[in-house]
């Protein structure tokens, strides 16, 4: 299959500056918040294909997985001769990349498509992507029946043939496989950001975890070859890419499928060797296959971002066992203590569900203990939501609703005075800042630092855009660092 190979952003879109994901920064305020629909920017590129003038709206829901997924599907898209456009109006293909981890996500879903009932223009093809697209599958046409296109993400290496049968006249389509061991690569990708990359290195997921609905919509635990991984970040680098951010549901348990069966730890190592890279980041591990040689390559490599995200998404063991999660708390808290004598300081996030059926009091307790013990630098935190063909579904002792959103508001109000405390240690510090954002006011700039923490920052430099710089730091609150540049 043909290498992933770069269109610049500014080539595609005639832009300088693209907004950073949301999704990708952990806060203590509730991902339902966090995690909110993107809209891709309007592009207009010059491409060769089948689809001359035909226009595509792609509305992407859920996470940094989702997010880069549809930047490969865009690059399909070009590549048959496709032009985005800002509004599904405008459109005569309309796609919505979907996520069915919670129920809420998919209600959206159906939502947009029901918009649809009236106003569908004559022609206008409708096409659903994704998780929701792998649950319900062929039941989308039913609900929705002016829905052409339902397309699970296992199934993406297929779109250029799925996208030609629907151009030949079919009314109805599907790419619903999950039996594969093919990952998704496109020679096309667009990138909505001109500074940071995602690169997927693995996907779908073996772990089974009984409320997870990951390994029915995304397929078996598939890796790319290293060679293919390496060849995309040289690539990315001479297009002037300084950030490289490896994507996985679960990232660290990546499988060299080549020759070389090099160990995700070693693939890091290599990425950070690539001229021209500065950063390299890593989402979302897995706490079972977290070793001390990730720990050691972090601290040998100063190119690899000190920050780990580490779901444990309940503090008792007794959930985690009807989780599935496959550790203990005492297991994880091994984990995070190799975390915590690293020779460099790491930062380190998690994931919590609260309100798992059969949690009790004594649970929750366990879980906010957790959060003291550990003291994590950020978290996600979700309510427990019933998803399809999940092992949790028919499992006793439901938690309430009212129940859960109590327990989900003193979760985030412990884990923000958390975060409060820790970011104020952090007063005096001098961060080298990643800078993604101008605010309207004037020499306002904000950015990210390794260690995976905003900085709001004030500069009376003009061009900071995509930069490196050096900030002190002078405020903190719970979410976010305050400072000025000194460099």
């Amino acid at each position: 299959m043909a290498g992933t190979f770069d269109i610049s952003l500014d080539s595609l879109a005639g832009r300088s500056v693209a907004s950073e994901n949301a999704s990708s920064e952990g806060t203590s305020a509730s991902p339902q918040s966090q995690r909110e629909t993107r809209r891709a920017p309007q592009t207009a590129p010059c491409a060769t294909g089948t689809q001359y003038g035909a226009t595509f709206f792609l509305e992407t829901f859920g996470c940094q997985m989702n997010d880069h997924d549809s930047e490969k599907v865009a690059g399909v898209l070009f590549s048959r001769g496709y032009q985005q456009v800002d509004s599904p109006d405008a459109a005569s293909l309309v796609l919505y990349n979907t996520c069915s981890i919670r129920e809420k996500a998919a209600q959206k879903v159906f939502s947009r498509l029901g918009e649809y009932r009236t106003k569908q223009a004559a022609g206008q093809i409708i096409g659903v992507l994704g998780c929701v697209a792998q649950q319900e599958g062929e039941e989308i046409f039913e609900r929705a029946p002016w829905v052409s296109l339902v397309c699970g993400s296992a199934s993406y290496r297929k779109l250029p043939e799925l996208l030609a049968r629907i151009e030949a006249g079919n009314q109805r389509v599907t790419g619903l496989d999950t039996d594969t061991d093919e990952t998704f690569e496109t020679p096309v990708t667009r990138r909505d950001n001109p500074w940071r990359a995602y690169l997927t290195i693995i996907e779908g997921c073996d772990k089974a975890c009984a409320y997870c609905v990951v390994p029915f919509t995304r397929g078996p635990e598939r890796s790319r070859a290293s060679d293919s991984v390496l060849k995309e970040v040289w690539e990315l680098a001479e297009l002037g890419y300084s950030e490289v951010q490896l994507l996985g549901q679960t990232v660290n348990s990546y499988a060299d499928p080549s020759s070389r069966r090099m160990r995700f730890s070693e693939l890091l190592l290599a990425v950070a060797d690539v001229p021209g890279i500065r950063r390299v980041r890593f989402t979302t591990s897995h706490p079972r296959d977290f070793g001390a040689d990730i720990v050691a390559a972090i601290e040998s490599q100063p190119k690899l971002c000190n920050h780990v995200h580490l779901p444990v998404q309940s503090g008792s063991s007794k959930v985690l066992r009807e989780m599935v999660r496959s550790y203990t708390r005492a297991e994880y808290l091994e984990k995070i203590a190799m975390l915590r004598e690293a020779k460099r300081p790491i930062a380190i996030t998690t994931d919590v569900i609260v309100g798992f059926p059969g949690e009790t009091e004594e649970d929750f307790a366990e879980t906010l203990s957790l959060l003291e013990e550990v003291r994590y630098d950020s978290l996600f935190s979700f309510k427990y939501s019933p998803r399809p063909n999940t092992p949790s579904l028919s499992m006793p002792d439901a938690i309430s609703e009212e129940e859960k959103s109590r327990r989900l508001a003193v979760l985030q109000e412990k884990q923000r005075e958390i975060q409060g405390q820790r970011n104020a240690t952090l007063v005096g510090t001098a961060f080298d800042v990643l800078v993604s954002g101008k605010s309207r006011r004037e020499n306002q700039w904000s950015g990210h630092s390794a260690c995976h923490r905003v900085v709001n920052f004030t500069s009376q430099r003009r061009e900071l855009l995509g930069t490196y710089v050096q900030v002190q730091v002078t405020g903190a609150g719970p979410n976010s660092l305050v400072g000025e540049q000194v460099t």
